[in-house]
């Protein structure tokens, strides 16, 4: 199997940690979403795991191999979003799943070897999780390891990013992420990279999902809103019941885009009656929105607000 180019470095920088036996009790996989963090993870961990690794690579075909690739290696503990009392799946990661996970850590691995719990996403963990994580960083147990992945990093506590070991995931060069993309066999990969800011995971995925006639759905609504010809209320709902957050994102897209056509006197895309203050404020407000989707406040709220600001 092939790994993407921009993971070469992080791995041999573990590998060679391994090969001393200094390998950290806590790491931190960071960045944009859409890089592999959690792809490089499962690799790393299987070959952490593996009885027979071949430069750092699992063999495939051990006990321990079999285990993990069937979801049951009792010395791998995956953390993510739990359910409510009432079935409904939490927004965020809380304390007493933090709690039960030290307390799993505490006991010996079953295989005599590594104990690894990933927590993803990290970033999602409320101010009471984070702290009691803090005392399992503090004093990990021997041939423990934890293992966090965050998108947004900037969320989770000072303390807890210092005790970690980061590692992070940023964009590729132009090139390199053209190469993987076209190498992977994408159509049209420069316009998908451009879609995606550079990000060529995010490409891919987007493509595949066709998210990029999405994008053009949001710049003709952006376009129709300024010319009058659009409904606001309308073009909540729906941006609102299809990946709004996505949406938000190709709406701050094209507004930058708008801003950078008349810094350079080219006709601008959305024809916006804005002038560069207010186009500035609305590419800030829809980043928040974005955020803001994540908490409790009403999306078609945020969206309405949004919207009617644009003209």
């Amino acid at each position: 199997m092939s790994h993407p180019s921009w993971h070469a470095e992080h791995w041999a920088r573990l590998q060679a940690r391994r090969q001393r036996d200094a390998l950290p009790h806590a790491l931190l996989l960071c960045g944009p979403q859409g890089l592999g963090k959690r792809d490089f993870l499962r690799r790393f961990v299987r070959g952490l795991l593996c009885q027979h690794p071949q430069e750092g690579d699992a063999c495939g075909t051990c006990r321990s191999c079999l285990l993990f690739d069937a979801g049951t290696h009792p010395d791998v503990v995956a953390l993510s979003y739990g359910l409510r009392k009432d079935g409904v799946q939490r927004q965020e990661i809380v304390v007493d799943q933090i709690r039960e996970l030290s307390a799993r850590l505490a006991t010996a691995s079953q295989f005599g070897g590594w104990q690894v719990a990933s927590i993803d996403p990290a970033d999602a963990m409320n101010a009471a999780a984070a702290n009691a994580l803090l005392k399992t960083l503090e004093e990990p147990a021997s041939q423990t390891m934890l293992m966090l992945i965050a998108d947004a990093p900037w969320r989770m506590p000072a303390t807890i990013r210092s005790r970690c070991q980061r590692i992070e995931f940023q964009l590729p060069k132009h090139e390199e992420s053209l190469a993987w993309l076209q190498g992977v066999g994408l159509r049209d990969a420069e316009a998908a990279l451009a879609a995606a800011g550079g990000n060529p995971g995010l490409a891919r995925m987007w493509a595949e999902e066709g998210a990029l006639a999405q994008r053009q759905d949001v710049r003709k609504d952006l376009a129709a809103l300024a010319s009058g010809r659009g409904d606001a209320i309308a073009m909540g709902k729906r941006w609102l019941d299809d990946a709004p957050e996505q949406r938000l994102w190709f709406a701050a897209q094209a507004v930058a885009e708008e801003m950078r056509a008349r810094a350079t006197t080219q006709n601008p895309p959305l024809s916006s009656s804005l002038d560069g203050e207010g186009l500035m404020a609305w590419y800030d407000a829809a980043n928040r929105a974005r955020e803001a989707l994540r908490g409790p406040l009403r999306g078609d709220l945020l969206l309405l607000e949004l919207l009617g600001r644009w003209r």
